[in-house]
């Protein structure tokens, strides 16, 4: 059993995870629009072609996705592709990069530069003192 692609939940869903309102959506796509119209049109199965394409520039989106995001098979992939036996595609337990090694490295950096910009101000002070006393 095929089933079907409802695009304004798709809309619904790009708008929400871009952080897009309602309010925001309905006055990017014209004066006619108003959040009750957003609100109706995410409850719609389908989208006219010339509306889909207004609220794919709106959101900046392709109209393909939504067209074709079925969020059950989504679900079902990542649920497939993630298991218990495979955590390394979740966690690395074993860095190649070391954060102790790096953040040593960044103190002796800092150092490093302070010990420079001193000896830069101690030469600015010796110059100022021979320009002082000519």
């Amino acid at each position: 059993m095929e089933q079907k692609i409802h695009q304004g939940r798709n809309v619904k869903r790009f708008r929400e995870m871009l952080g897009i309102k309602q309010e925001a959506l309905a006055f990017d796509l014209g004066e006619e629009w108003n959040q009750k119209k957003i609100s109706l049109l995410e409850q719609k199965d389908v989208i006219e072609d010339d509306l889909l394409k207004a609220i794919s520039k709106a959101l900046k989106i392709p109209v393909e996705a939504f067209q074709n995001f079925d969020e059950q098979a989504a679900i079902n992939i990542i649920a497939n592709t993630i298991t218990n036996n495979d955590n390394g595609a979740v966690y690395n337990h074993n860095p190649v990069f070391q954060p102790i090694d790096k953040l040593i490295q960044l103190h002796e950096e800092k150092i490093a530069l302070y010990e420079r910009m001193l000896k830069e101000k101690d030469e600015m002070m010796d110059r100022l003192e021979k320009l002082i006393s000519k």
